[in-house]
């Protein structure tokens, strides 16, 4: 049975962005201040990362992302259980534990944490068909070469876009190791498609989804957690088609 954390939120109201939220992980009389995206330290600690999301937040994204993208692919002649998929931001297994109970034979994680793919290893073993510690902004030929054998045709990513865990290129780089016609499901923060925010990331999501590589199946608000004081987090889940590979020079070419 794992072992249950003693976990504390600061007793002051804190006014942080969502990555600079953080918790106490209290150990006898110590306490240990653990920021929420610092996911290295997270993953090395069993059950955390769980008990921390998915008990106390309440966090639902990695089923939620799941549901859309089976939506998506019963309005179409695909079947769930034939897709091959590469699951980006694998962490320790949740997404990817998911799809296998979904139905999904073929799945393929990749984190640039090594205490991720460890963490999966001892926590979900035998999920992944392989999983790959890789920077996605910096694959070898060989490491490209190798996904690609998988010939995969489906992507996923929960909970890991927007805050600079993974840029706008390591995604394009993602969905251009898929096959040229392919499944998409993400999540991304309901700010990011707010014409006001024009950091990279989010003018690029909303560029992709509105653009001739990508068909848009579904895309839908919902709760994605709760934060530290109760209140509600929104995203948007996403799911579409990918059409063929996004160029290099995406970002840079005219609306």
């Amino acid at each position: 049975m794992t072992k249950r954390h003693r976990i504390q939120f600061p007793r002051e109201k804190q006014d942080l962005a969502q990555n600079e939220a953080f918790f106490y992980l209290m150990t006898g009389d110590s306490k240990r201040k653990i920021r929420f995206h610092d996911y290295d330290e997270i993953y090395k600690i069993p059950g955390l990362y769980e008990q921390l999301f998915y008990d106390r937040l309440k966090c639902i994204s990695h089923k939620k992302v799941c549901e859309i993208l089976r939506a998506a692919v019963d309005q179409s002649k695909d079947n769930l259980s034939e897709l091959r998929v590469l699951d980006l931001g694998a962490g320790n297994g949740i997404v990817g534990e998911n799809l296998k109970t979904m139905g999904v034979s073929r799945v393929v994680g990749i984190d640039i944490i090594p205490d991720a793919a460890a963490a999966t290893e001892r926590d979900r073993p035998g999920v992944y068909d392989e999983y790959y510690v890789a920077d996605l902004t910096d694959l070898s030929d060989d490491e490209t070469e190798e996904i690609h054998s998988w010939s995969l045709d489906c992507l996923t990513t929960v909970a890991a876009l927007g805050f600079g865990d993974i840029p706008p290129r390591a995604f394009i780089s993602a969905v251009n190791l898929l096959q040229k016609e392919a499944w998409v499901a993400f999540n991304i923060k309901e700010s990011f498609l707010d014409e006001d925010d024009m950091s990279g990331f989010s003018r690029m999501i909303r560029k992709l989804i509105f653009s001739k590589y990508l068909d848009l199946y579904h895309l839908e608000r919902y709760r994605h957690r709760l934060s530290i004081t109760g209140e509600p987090l929104y995203y948007y889940a996403v799911a579409g088609r990918k059409n063929a590979d996004i160029p290099i020079d995406f970002m840079k070419q005219d609306s």
